[in-house]
């Protein structure tokens, strides 16, 4: 028969909490199971609650499993549900000292230095560099590492973000949205040796040196709604290449009634030449939206040139211009074939309150 177990009986709020941490989804698995025990093993009401044999068989578990958390309940309640403190040696490094290193990275520099490594920041504070290795980690500290950042001065910032910002989430019916740019200076590179394939155990590998065999200019056109580019590679890069890059998209879109195509662009001088705007008084159908000023950022199509640059142009190897013209339009090709649109995600409202954020940033560092 066994020694009799002591009879669990729950009250209405531990049986409440017991039942909400083992459906939270936040709530660890071995809470759960600990909670699911407990609640098999309690008596309600009229009916006797279930042996630790079977609790053990309905939620596979062991006997001992069973019984060890029966106990814990009965002993400590819902507090002898958690796991106990593991042994181990005690902590060497306290909390002001952790608080030291990270106030000192934050609010000072070193002598003669314009960041803290590990080693000076060791030195500063008499702890090892292991140490300070691990408190950077949990603090996410990266004094090694820095980013570039500009914020626009243009007036009519605002403005320009919600209109820019409303033509990719929310544009107008029967509307053609196309973020347009150049990749200017896209230099046809060849190495001075040949060099190393790709093989187990090893990189790719090339010369660092190269020879220059020319330029080309990409002018592109994304639609923002299928992905889909129009593009052509001109030798140069002014107003009349421009003006040849817009004839091209014009031939591209067939005129359809009641459809109206709006054109993003940056605000770059050969965008705004009179030649230009008078070719967009003679086509009504176009309308144009100009970037803030320092805010490229905003145009899509450069999220497109990013990409041909990661994989067709930066590790490639070309013997001429008629090369690298040739491979930029074969990629143009393939990406037609199979084109998937960019996504724009952040609203208007979150890219003002970032900004906001920054200048408050900016405001309050004194520098």
């Amino acid at each position: 028969m066994g020694r009799p177990k002591a009879e669990l009986v729950l009250s209405d709020a531990e049986r409440e909490t017991l039942v909400r941490w083992s459906r939270r989804a936040k709530s660890a698995q071995s809470l759960a199971l600990r909670c699911r025990i407990v609640l098999a093993c309690a008596s309600h009401q009229d009916h006797a609650g279930k042996t630790n044999k079977q609790v053990a068989s309905e939620l596979g578990v062991s006997l001992p499993t069973v019984g060890k958390w029966r106990q814990r309940f009965i002993e400590h309640r819902l507090e002898g549900l958690h796991d106990e403190a593991r042994p181990g040696a005690p902590r060497k490094i306290t909390d002001e000292q952790v608080e030291e290193v990270v106030v000192k990275i934050l609010e000072s520099l070193p002598k003669y230095a314009t960041h803290w490594s590990t080693r000076t920041m060791a030195k500063a504070t008499g702890l090892s560099q292991s140490a300070i290795v691990r408190i950077w980690h949990a603090f996410a500290l990266k004094p090694h590492r820095t980013d570039t950042f500009k914020l626009s001065t243009d007036p009519l910032f605002i403005e320009k973000v919600r209109d820019i910002v409303g033509l990719y989430l929310d544009p107008p019916d029967r509307a053609i949205v196309l973020s347009v740019d150049e990749k200017s200076q896209i230099q046809a590179l060849d190495r001075t040796q040949p060099g190393l394939p790709l093989g187990i155990g090893y990189t790719e590998k090339h010369t660092h040196d190269y020879v220059r065999h020319g330029t080309t200019s990409l002018f592109s056109a994304l639609n923002v709604a299928t992905g889909e580019v129009i593009g052509q590679c001109l030798s140069r890069h002014r107003h009349q290449e421009f003006l040849r890059s817009l004839k091209t998209i014009d031939e591209a879109i067939p005129e359809e009634e009641g459809v109206t195509i709006h054109v993003i662009m940056d605000n770059y001088a050969t965008h705004k030449t009179l030649a230009v705007q008078r070719w967009f008084a003679r086509h009504p159908r176009y309308h144009v939206h100009f970037t803030p000023t320092s805010a490229s950022w905003l145009n899509m199509v450069e999220r497109f040139f990013a990409e041909i640059t990661t994989k067709r142009i930066r590790r490639g190897t070309f013997r001429s211009v008629k090369h690298l013209v040739k491979s930029i339009e074969n990629y143009l090709v393939e990406h037609n074939a199979n084109p998937k649109p960019f996504r724009w995600t952040v609203t208007a409202d979150e890219i003002l309150e970032k900004v906001a954020r920054v200048c408050k940033r900016i405001s309050a560092s004194g520098r």
